[in-house]
């Protein structure tokens, strides 16, 4: 029988009414550092930078680099997000933006592809699809998310347009959430700890299975690391070869969801043009509730996303290698399948978000 580790705390494990009335959390860029950022971002625009190679090196921020290697440790180390506000969109517009939010992102880790098309750079907008096709991803939709994490070890998020309504952003704890799991039914929070299937949706890495099978709870080496996406777990189904959740598995993850659904243990945010999310997919979930667009074109929601690897991460136990492709920090995560060329799609394009 797995032994399920004793209750954790720490600053990883908070509550979101107690997050939400606090600022600590929100981190305001100066005058100064945004003009280094923009003296960094408009040198890069004016070369054919390939950013799959670039580091902090080749964005120099002399000023700001120390804060932000500060502000990543909270991200890897304590409560597993931070909100960087204040860069300009409007006035830079949306290409120096997004170089500008490559580069902040050098400083956080290496950038890592976020599909099958090698995107370097996401685009999260609503491009007319449906959830419903096994083939396409909630981020593409105008739908409710769902509690979840990303492959890799930090996302961070750019809001270069927030929606007409709706659209916040949601977080929650997942150490609070075993926490909760294993205080009130510790025999469901062992079922986490065993493997589970969750659906690539197509994306499928050479020589690997259409699901990996990873455990939604893993401790190890002292720390709780979570993977987890519900919608893609109850697709994984759709294999033949795949069995049917067990009853157990069922209640688990009923439990889980409720527990994340839960205002007294997650919060919300909304977004302004400008703002920087920064998350640690290991001890947060991430959602976005569903949302009501502008009709114009150039008012739709639009978020820049990256996927980020830190040199600095936490180690992760060997299974995670079935989708990170390497447990090795600084090269891990990301989606990599035959044909993946890595590319910074500067446009969304709704044919390959």
């Amino acid at each position: 029988m797995i032994d399920v580790p004793p209750p954790i705390s720490g600053p990883s494990a908070w509550y979101g009414p107690d997050m939400a009335n606090r600022s600590e959390w929100v981190e305001s860029l100066s005058p100064a550092e945004l003009a280094e950022i923009e003296s960094a971002s408009r040198r890069l625009a004016l070369t054919e930078a390939d950013w799959a190679t670039l580091t902090r090196d080749d964005f120099p921020l002399p000023t700001l680099s120390p804060r932000l290697t500060r502000i990543l440790d909270e991200v890897l180390e304590a409560r597993g997000f931070v909100l960087l506000r204040g860069l300009p969109v409007d006035c830079w517009g949306r290409r120096l933006s997004a170089i500008a939010f490559l580069g902040l992102g050098l400083h956080c880790g290496r950038l890592r592809s976020q599909n099958r098309h090698g995107h370097l750079l996401g685009h999260v907008k609503d491009v007319g699809l449906t959830s419903q096709d096994p083939s396409v991803r909630i981020y593409q939709t105008k739908e409710r998310q769902h509690y979840h994490t990303d492959s890799c070890d930090v996302v961070g998020l750019l809001c270069l347009q927030p929606a007409k309504a709706g659209g916040l952003s949601s977080l929650v704890s997942s150490v609070t959430i075993f926490n909760e799991m294993r205080a009130s039914r510790p025999d469901l929070a062992r079922v986490l700890f065993e493997p589970i299937e969750t659906d690539r949706r197509g994306e499928i890495p050479a020589g690997q299975k259409p699901y990996f099978s990873i455990p939604v709870f893993n401790w190890y080496e002292g720390l709780l690391s979570t993977i987890y996406h519900r919608s893609y777990i109850d697709s994984a189904r759709r294999f033949p070869e795949v069995a049917p959740l067990s009853p157990p598995q069922v209640d688990a993850l009923d439990l889980f969801d409720a527990l994340a659904n839960d205002p007294a243990i997650h919060f919300q945010m909304g977004f302004q043009a400008g703002d920087i999310q920064v998350v640690h997919n290991h001890a947060l979930l991430h959602d976005r509730t569903a949302f009501e667009d502008w009709l114009e074109p150039d008012r739709k929601r639009h978020l820049l996303r990256l996927w980020l690897a830190p040199e600095n991460a936490r180690p992760l136990p060997p299974v995670f290698a079935e989708r990170y492709g390497s447990v090795i920090p600084g090269q891990r995560g990301g989606i990599e399948v035959p044909g993946t060329r890595h590319t910074i799609p500067w446009d969304a394009n709704p044919g390959q978000s």
